[in-house]
C-alpha cells in the first residue's frame, strides 16, 4: 500500500508535470493525433519568434520592391493622385488604394523607408500574426496531423524570405485574407466581407478567393441577402480609392485592377518549359482563363453543392429551399475558399516567386482534404517538398516548372475525388447548431 502511495504522489501535487510526462510517453500520438494540434502549433509559433529574429540578424536583406513601394507612396504624399503618374524603380504603381495607405504608414514608421531593419521587424510581426491566424484555422478544422505544421512554418526558406527579407506587399494582403476567413468561421460574415475587401485593396490576387466566397455567401444567406455584403465590399473599394477616382478614374481602375497586365518570362516559376512566344501569347492566356472558369464551374456544380440540390436552389432564401437548409460548416467554408484560390493558382498566366505566399499555408489542408484516402502521409509530405523545391529553384527550370504542375494536378484530382461536402456535417454539427450568426 505504501508503495502504491509513493507511485501516485508525483502526479498529484504536480498535475502539469504528470500531463507532460504522459505526452512524452505518447509523443508519437502528439505528432499524429489532430487533438494535439493546439499544443504543437503553440510550440512552433514560439519557435518562429526566434527563427525570424535569427533570419533578420544573420541573413542579408535583398532589395527588390521596397524602394519602389516607398517611391510610389512618396508620390501620393507629395500630392500626386493620378495613378498613371505614380511610379517607382521597378515600374508604375499597379496596386489598389489600400496598398497606398498601409505602405504610407510604413513609410513614416521607417523614417521615409530608410530604416529597413525596423521594416523587417514589422514584417516579422506580420508573419507571426499570419501564422497565428492560419494555425487557428487548422486547430478548428483538425484535418491535418500536427507534425505537418513544421513544414508550414519552420522549414520554408522561401516564405521567411518573402516576409522578412524582401518586404513584399503580398504577405500583408494574405494576413488580412486569413483574418477574414477566421471571421467567416466565427459567423461574422459582414465584418469578414469588410476585411476581405481590405485585403483585395492591398493586392488583387485575393480575388482568387472571390468565387468560393460568393458560393459560401449564397449557401448561407441566399442571393438577396448576399447582395448587401457584396455591396459592402464594393463600397469599401470605392471609399479607399475615392481620392484617386476623383482625379483620374480611368487611370486608377486600369492600373490598380489591370487584369491583362503582361508578365515577364524571366520571372515565371510555372511556365518555364514553354517557348517565350507562347508564354506571351494572348490566345494562350484566354485558354487558361477558360480552363480556370470551367474548373470553377465544375467544382461549384459537382463538388461544392449538396447532392440532389440544384445550384439554382441555393439562390433562394435558406428557409424557402426544398432541401432543409443547414448552416455551412467551418470545414466547408475553408475547403471551398482554399480550393477556389488553388484553382486560380493552377491556371495562372504566370507565378512569380513572391506569389508562393498566395497558397503556401493552404496546401496541407488541401492535401489532407483530398479523396485519395490511401495517399500515404509520406507521399503527401513529398508533394509539399517538391512544391517547395520548385519555388526555391532560381532561376526556374523546365523540370521545376513541370514538377510544380504535376503536384498541382495531383492535388486537384484528389480534391475532385473528395467525398461530398455534406459528409462533414455530422462531425461538425455540434459546432454550428449552437452558434448564433452575427450579421
Amino acid at each position: 500500500m505504501a508503495g502504491g502511495m509513493r507511485r501516485k504522489s508525483p502526479g498529484s501535487p504536480f498535475p502539469l508535470l504528470a500531463k507532460l510526462h504522459t505526452l512524452w510517453q505518447d509523443k508519437h500520438l502528439v505528432l499524429f493525433n489532430t487533438e494535439h494540434t493546439f499544443l504543437v502549433v503553440s510550440v512552433l509559433w514560439i519557435l518562429e519568434i526566434g527563427i525570424n529574429l535569427w533570419v533578420i540578424q544573420k541573413v542579408a536583406y535583398t532589395e527588390i520592391d521596397w524602394k519602389a513601394y516607398m517611391d510610389e507612396v512618396e508620390g501620393v504624399i507629395n500630392g500626386t493622385y493620378d495613378y498613371t503618374q505614380l511610379k517607382g524603380d521597378t515600374g508604375p504603381l499597379v496596386y489598389p488604394a489600400g496598398f497606398v495607405y498601409i505602405f504610407t504608414a510604413l513609410y513614416y514608421i521607417t523614417s521615409h523607408g530608410v530604416n529597413i531593419r525596423l521594416g523587417q521587424y514589422i514584417f516579422a510581426v506580420f508573419y507571426l500574426v499570419t501564422l497565428l491566424l492560419v494555425f487557428r484555422i487548422y486547430n478548428r478544422t483538425k484535418k491535418v496531423p500536427p507534425y505537418v505544421f513544421f513544414f508550414v512554418c519552420c522549414a520554408s526558406y522561401r516564405i521567411h524570405s518573402i516576409f522578412v527579407l524582401r518586404l513584399f506587399n503580398d504577405p500583408v494582403a494574405m494576413m488580412l485574407l486569413f483574418a477574414a476567413i477566421n471571421l467567416f468561421m466565427d459567423g461574422y460574415w459582414t465584418l469578414g466581407c469588410g476585411v476581405y475587401s481590405l485585403a483585395v485593396s492591398v493586392k488583387m490576387n485575393v480575388l482568387l478567393f472571390a468565387p468560393g466566397l460568393l458560393f459560401c455567401l449564397v449557401w448561407e444567406f441566399g442571393l438577396i441577402r448576399t447582395i448587401p455584403k457584396l455591396s459592402l465590399c464594393a463600397a469599401i473599394q470605392l471609399l479607399l480609392g475615392l481620392p484617386f477616382l476623383l482625379d483620374n478614374p480611368v487611370g486608377y481602375v486600369s492600373r490598380a485592377f489591370d487584369l491583362g497586365r503582361q508578365f515577364m518570362f524571366k520571372w515565371t516559376v510555372n511556365w518555364r518549359f514553354l517557348p517565350e512566344w507562347l508564354f506571351l501569347n494572348r490566345y494562350f492566356h484566354l485558354v487558361l482563363l477558360a480552363a480556370h472558369l470551367l474548373t470553377l464551374l465544375l467544382f461549384a456544380f459537382r463538388r461544392w453543392k449538396r447532392p440532389g440540390e440544384s445550384i439554382f436552389e441555393l439562390l433562394k432564401e435558406p428557409s424557402k429551399r426544398k432541401i432543409p437548409a443547414q448552416n455551412i460548416t467551418v470545414d466547408q467554408i475553408v475547403l471551398i475558399l482554399f480550393t477556389s484560390n488553388f484553382i486560380g493558382m493552377c491556371f495562372s498566366r504566370s507565378l512569380h516567386y513572391q506569389f508562393y505566399v498566395w497558397y503556401f499555408h493552404t496546401l496541407p489542408y488541401l492535401l489532407w482534404s483530398g479523396g485519395a484516402k490511401k495517399l500515404a502521409h509520406l507521399l503527401r509530405v513529398l508533394i509539399l517538398g517538391l512544391i517547395e523545391l520548385s519555388w526555391n529553384t532560381y532561376p526556374s527550370t523546365n523540370s521545376s516548372s513541370a514538377a510544380l504542375h504535376v503536384c498541382h494536378l495531383i492535388i486537384l484530382l484528389c480534391l475532385w475525388l473528395a467525398p461530398p461536402l455534406t459528409s462533414a456535417l455530422t462531425e461538425k454539427q455540434e459546432l454550428t447548431t449552437d452558434k448564433d450568426k452575427r450579421h
